[in-house]
């Protein structure tokens, strides 16, 4: 007779966040004291807390969504709802995505889902821009982050849509189906409860997307008190310099687009035009997505499809806030 040795249990990442945040508790009134000794550092937490608490109830009813969105609407059913023609379906795609608020990283799986189903690849793409740039719940934390300017929200909505739009046409004509090597990826077990999967996957986004949440406030900090003014001025004077900055930026920090637009308002000393830029650029492509985007797709695409897409995303935002902002 065999006997089974127990399995070993696993720590989460929700207790290592809930253990964190005990830590974090615990030391508040040493980190505060070693905080007001300090100017720069009192500044850089003021800037991290003034930018992590506005963008977080934003993040949450954003993960809600998306993991309502999870367990109640199958790809499949939204493959069925798509044009057969590409370019009616690459339109609808990108105005779809309005309708469908989540983090860019579940837009990725079902994109190739999409994409897997024999939904035009140019939809399926198109709708992987769009619905993390362009819906209510990112447009309305970016109308919360730019009081009173809502040609902000405007100029974003009108760019990171046309990013999308032009990205789907673009692979229509050109694109190939060869270059996604990467084979679908298994569903989840079937048999899950519709209330598991909605947890399972609000927990992911949250984890996942707070994380990069966490980083993208530190980095607002740390560039607002350690970064020399004169450079800012300089980014500031010279359109080119600042829009090429602001974009790579949103490359690099890949910060996830329900919080984006709250570390975007904290760089008050960037114009608008390439603030403007960092947004729409973000959701559409950075580390993390070029990183998702060769696990589901494979490396012949993504090293294709992402740098068009940096210089679709920087050219139409660039364009639109010139005549928007």
């Amino acid at each position: 007779m065999t006997v089974t040795a127990p399995r070993r249990r696993l720590v989460t990442s929700t207790e290592v966040l809930v253990a964190g945040l005990v830590v974090c508790a615990l030391v508040g009134t040493w980190m505060r004291d070693a905080v007001v000794g300090s100017a720069r550092l009192s500044t850089a937490g003021t800037v991290f807390a003034g930018v992590f608490l506005q963008a977080v109830p934003f993040l949450v009813l954003g993960v809600v969504i998306s993991g309502l969105i999870a367990a109640f609407v199958s790809p499949e059913r939204l493959a069925q709802l798509l044009p057969k023609r590409a370019p009616a379906a690459v339109l609808v795609a990108g105005v779809a995505g309005a309708a469908l608020p989540g983090c860019e990283c579940g837009s990725v799986p079902v994109a190739r889902r999409l994409f897997g189903d024999g939904t035009a690849g140019a939809a399926a793409l198109t709708f992987m821009l769009s619905a993390p740039a362009i819906n209510p719940v990112v447009l309305v934390a970016t109308a919360v982050a730019f009081p009173g300017q809502p040609q902000m929200v405007a100029a974003r909505c009108v760019a990171s849509l046309a990013t999308a739009v032009v990205m789907g046409v673009l692979w229509s004509r050109w694109g190939r189906p060869g270059w996604v090597t990467r084979r679908l990826p298994r569903s989840g077990d079937d048999d899950q409860s519709r209330w598991t999967v909605f947890t399972e996957a609000a927990r992911h986004d949250f984890l996942q997307a707070g994380s990069y949440l966490v980083i993208g406030a530190a980095a607002a900090a740390t560039l607002r008190v350690v970064v020399p003014p004169w450079m800012f001025e300089h980014v500031a004077s010279h359109l080119v310099i600042g829009v090429v900055t602001m974009a790579l930026l949103a490359f690099v920090l890949a910060l996830c687009s329900e919080a984006d637009a709250f570390v975007a308002a904290s760089l008050t000393m960037v114009p608008l035009v390439p603030r403007l830029v960092f947004l729409v650029v973000g959701p559409a492509v950075d580390v993390k997505l070029v990183a998702m985007q060769a696990g589901m797709f494979g490396r012949r695409f993504a090293l294709r499809f992402a740098p068009v897409t940096l210089v679709v995303a920087t050219v139409l935002a660039t364009a639109v806030g010139l005549v928007l902002l």
